[in-house]
């Protein structure tokens, strides 16, 4: 690997060390545990207070997707793809239509996954189970985005030899986020989570002074681009796009609100108060972020010409290595952003792996196959869960690193996510909502869904039907029968 990538023997020590001192860090969280439950390993004990919990949701939620997928996606789309800020945006505004009240709920009941919540709520086995399986699937698409995206981490420096650097960053990353993750459980992840999230802050608005340096002002990188084949990606945006653009809105804030991670991190915090300041400042992120990772995909197309397909998605790699090797100092900074770029990987990928494990483990061995067994017992077997399941992945990751683009991945799991909105969003404040009708609306909603994304039709292109997402079309047939049916079940028993 010293041999593959242009950094010298003393980054690569740095680097090295950064990522072993993650291990370090997953002993201390295995030391800290107060008890083997499944509580504490998976919601450290409900102790998070605001700053762990605005840097652990920080690192989570902006870490592959937003750095090389949204710059990748910049690349391909110009400045179209400003969406990803207010998509980013919409995910807080859904946290706030469910967040607070799930936490009192939580609280009260000792919720530890998602589908606790469920099967409280609406009383039905079946709809807990097909619900613990949507999760499952579309967080196996996530954690398999994430293990690809570090191996592109180190495809994107490597030059000739990316094919074997991927290789070798799937394999290797991997196994080190398994390792502080099983030992360590989510309180490690959010430990991780605080050093990653301060260094990625500093480090956009570092890269974006960086950038500037080297490139020159945005206005330029802009007019280079008005100038250049893909002067078309710099347009006002069209009609499509704009419905592609509320698609995008929509779909991402409502899935990404709906995160089984991200639902586990509100029932591990503190207190509701602690809730609601870090959500309050989860809004202001995305400038921070999520437009940087833009401007970087612009600078890209700009200056890094002849990247397509899958290979868009190395862009922002590309350009941390013109960056490297402009100064000293660059180099310096690629070193470092780039140890927290793969640190925060990992801690994403880590957070959807516990997530996985932790819904099979309680939702599905726990009441399925071994009502009876402990909590030691069952914390054992989601800890194998993870090593089998990331194993498969990696493999799959490899298998797949030329034949699929991010940003793909990550529209089918938001796809089978939304279909959940009627069960979290709107059960958790209308009690009338009726579970027969929540189940029957989720199984209409994924045939739906799943009929659009891979049925051969004329009218789907990119995955899209006239620029919108089928998981909403499925969840406009989902809520349609959920919510009629819910009414038609009260009309009978009254």
């Amino acid at each position: 690997m010293l041999e593959l990538l242009p950094f010298g023997p003393g980054a690569w020590a740095f680097i090295g060390a950064y990522l072993c001192s993650l291990l370090l860090v997953g002993w201390l969280g295995f030391n800290a545990r107060r008890e083997d439950t499944l509580e504490d390993f998976y919601l450290a004990g409900r102790g998070f207070g605001f700053t762990v919990l605005v840097l652990t949701l920080y690192a989570t939620q902006y870490s592959g997707n937003s750095v090389f997928g949204v710059a990748g996606a910049a690349y391909r789309q110009g400045f179209g793809w400003l969406i990803s800020v207010h998509y980013m945006l919409a995910i807080i505004v859904f946290y706030r239509a469910f967040a607070p009240k799930l936490h009192a709920m939580a609280l009260r009941r000792s919720y530890v996954t998602p589908v606790d919540y469920l099967r409280e709520r609406f009383g039905s086995s079946a709809l807990s189970l097909l619900a613990s399986i949507v999760m499952i699937v579309a967080l196996n698409n996530y954690l398999l985005a994430q293990l690809m995206t570090m191996g592109r981490a180190l495809q994107g420096l490597a030059g000739a030899y990316g094919d074997q650097a991927y290789n070798y960053g799937v394999l290797c990353l991997a196994l080190i986020m398994l390792i502080y993750g099983t030992l360590g459980g989510i309180r490690a992840i959010a430990w991780t989570d605080v050093i990653q999230g301060g260094i990625l802050m500093v480090g956009f608005l570092v890269l974006l002074v960086l950038l500037i340096d080297e490139f020159g002002p945005l206005s330029a990188a802009t007019e280079a681009v008005l100038a250049s084949p893909d002067a078309a990606k710099i347009a006002r945006p069209s009609a499509p796009m704009l419905r592609e653009w509320f698609s995008y809105i929509l779909i991402v804030g409502m899935g990404g609100a709906l995160y089984p991670q991200a639902i586990q991190r509100i029932y591990a915090t503190r207190s509701r108060r602690i809730l609601n300041q870090s959500l309050a400042v989860m809004a202001f992120l995305p400038f921070l972020t999520a437009l940087i990772a833009v401007i970087a995909g612009i600078y890209g197309l700009a200056y890094i010409r002849g990247l397509e397909g899958t290979a868009t998605d190395q862009v922002f790699a590309s350009l941390l290595r013109v960056i490297q090797g402009g100064s000293m100092f660059g180099y310096g900074f690629v070193v470092l952003i780039f140890a927290a770029v793969l640190a925060a990987l990992m801690s994403t990928a880590d957070s959807a792996m516990l997530s996985i494990s932790s819904m099979f483990t309680k939702d599905i061995y726990g009441v399925h196959i071994r009502p009876n067994a402990t909590e030691p017992e069952l914390t054992r077997i989601g800890k194998r869960c993870s090593w089998a399941l990331v194993s498969l992945l990696a493999m799959l990751a490899i298998i797949l690193k030329n034949q699929a683009s991010l940003i793909g991945l990550l529209d089918r799991k938001f796809d089978l996510l939304v279909q959940l909105v009627p069960a979290f969003m709107l059960g958790i404040h209308w009690m009338k909502l009726d579970g027969r009708a929540v189940l029957y609306g989720l199984v209409a909603g994924l045939a739906v869904s799943l009929l659009l994304a891979f049925g051969p039709f004329s009218f789907v292109v990119a995955g899209k039907v006239w620029g919108i997402h089928p998981g909403l079309y499925g969840l406009v047939v989902n809520l349609a029968i959920a919510v009629l049916g819910s009414f038609l079940s009260g009309a009978r028993a009254s």
